[in-house]
């Protein structure tokens, strides 16, 4: 920075409030105070030639966001209600700043509950999903519910459809909802909402032999180049992953069901970078068989598979409940009903499955109406959810090191990571928990 000195004089709403350039420069380039420097970072001399800036705005917040780009801390004094200092930081470009200041960079092992939502009604919770931005939503029946990073909901996305299967984020404005097909209406499919209104922006479409089909889409993943997948389930031959580009909703491409494969009816999507590969998961009970494969579209072929079929059973029935892809380690974790993790090496088709013992936490019989596990990879630490405990998993190992559990609402039925959150759903009660890393002190 060229001028680190200059004082900078603001009237807000009639109070004098005085500070300087290395201060306002903290606020960064996309701020409004970030307007006021040059591409060199030097405070512009128009900006200051009048004396002051006047904000018809509320002083009282801008001394609190003036506090917290001088020192990283942010203190809300009594009199400052949360929501009118969020509306403000808005206003001033600051939202990022306040995000950051009330929970820090993602850490598994060092998270912290920082409330429960309550919904609408009881039960019948499907999926939740973290936004990008820190908020959320739920599918819950024929509804989604969705929520900002300040927990406030949004108008619900109202779907007349019989059941909400999944729902992904396209980015913070937009979300992909995809439903069960209804027998006497002949629709059903995928749609995009906005997230803010709850609006139809548009409907997917599954094209076969040049027709439009109704069909149940499935799980959905996004990929890194704009494309959107799902797996479909239609009335004739429309088994398989359907794509679509997710700027214009048009499909791109079909992944047709090859005989003796389960494509159509997965229960995960898991898109790899790395790879460039589609990881699609179908698992017990949805089948009695578990099928996982890797499929490559450019050259419309999987790659990669394995099954139970013909495997056998140990006395407690190590049957797979959920898989996740592992690029590093060139493995596929999955995990049973008793929170065994298992590895699967994905240089070989059709090879064992290696079960680790050392992360058993449950033992005993699954209750009499269980949440199977579910697991999630993020930033090189591995979650699994059991009843109503999380657990964290590190290390080349994968040994355990935390847990996270909240005794309110019964077993977790789902849970998503992102917008440096943890959200977990609880089955009985419709209740959802914010889990968050505090912020790091300030020397």
């Amino acid at each position: 920075m060229g001028i680190q000195t200059d004082r900078v004089r603001f009237n807000v709403g009639g109070r004098i409030f005085e500070t300087t350039a290395t201060t306002l420069a903290n606020a960064g380039r996309n701020s409004m105070f970030g307007a006021m420097f040059d591409e060199n970072w030097n405070l512009q001399q128009q900006s200051i030639n009048s004396g002051e800036y006047f904000l018809d705005r509320n002083p009282d917040c801008f001394s609190v966001l003036l506090d917290l780009l001088r020192t990283h801390e942010l203190y809300l004094p009594s009199n400052v209600p949360e929501k009118l200092l969020y509306r403000e930081a808005l206003y001033y470009g600051l939202l990022d700043h306040v995000r950051l200041a009330k929970w820090g960079q993602f850490d598994g092992n060092r998270l912290g509950l920082s409330r429960s939502v309550t919904g609408q009604a009881p039960g019948d919770g499907t999926a939740i999903r973290a936004g990008p931005d820190g908020g959320c939503c739920v599918a819950h029946g024929s509804m989604v519910h969705v929520y900002d990073w300040m927990m406030e909901e949004h108008p619900p996305i109202n779907l007349d459809y019989q059941r909400v299967n999944d729902v992904g984020w396209v980015d913070s404005e937009n979300v992909v909802v995809s439903v069960c097909e209804r027998p006497s209406r002949g629709d059903g499919g995928m749609g995009l909402f906005s997230s803010s209104s709850g609006e139809l922006r548009y409907k997917f479409q599954v094209r076969h032999e040049e027709q439009t089909k109704s069909f149940t889409a499935g799980p959905l993943s996004f990929s890194s180049d704009y494309k959107i997948y799902s797996s479909c389930k239609g009335r004739s031959n429309e088994y398989g992953i359907g794509v679509w580009d997710q700027v214009t909703g048009k499909q791109v491409d079909f992944y047709y069901e090859p005989p003796g494969w389960s494509l159509g009816e997965a229960d995960k999507l898991q898109w790899l970078n790395g790879t460039n590969c589609l990881l699609v998961a179908t698992l017990f009970p949805r089948k009695d068989n578990c099928y996982i494969s890797l499929l490559d579209f450019r050259e419309k072929r999987m790659v990669w598979n394995w099954s139970d079929i013909g495997a056998p059973l140990t006395i407690d029935e190590r049957r797979v409940r959920d898989a996740i892809a592992m690029e590093e380690s060139n493995s596929v974790c999955v995990v049973n009903e008793y929170e065994e993790l298992g590895f699967i090496d994905l240089r070989i088709s059709g090879g064992g499955v290696r079960w680790s013992s050392r992360s058993r936490l449950m033992k005993g019989k699954m209750p009499d109406e269980p949440c199977y596990p579910k697991l999630a990879l993020h930033e090189g630490q591995l979650f699994s959810s059991m009843d109503d405990c999380i657990s964290v998993f590190c290390g080349p190992d994968w040994v355990l090191t935390s847990r996270l559990r909240n005794s309110y609402g019964g077993s977790i039925c789902d849970f998503s990571i992102g917008g440096d959150r943890l959200f977990a759903l609880h089955s009985e009660e419709n209740v959802f928990d914010i889990w968050e890393t505090p912020p790091p002190p300030v020397i």
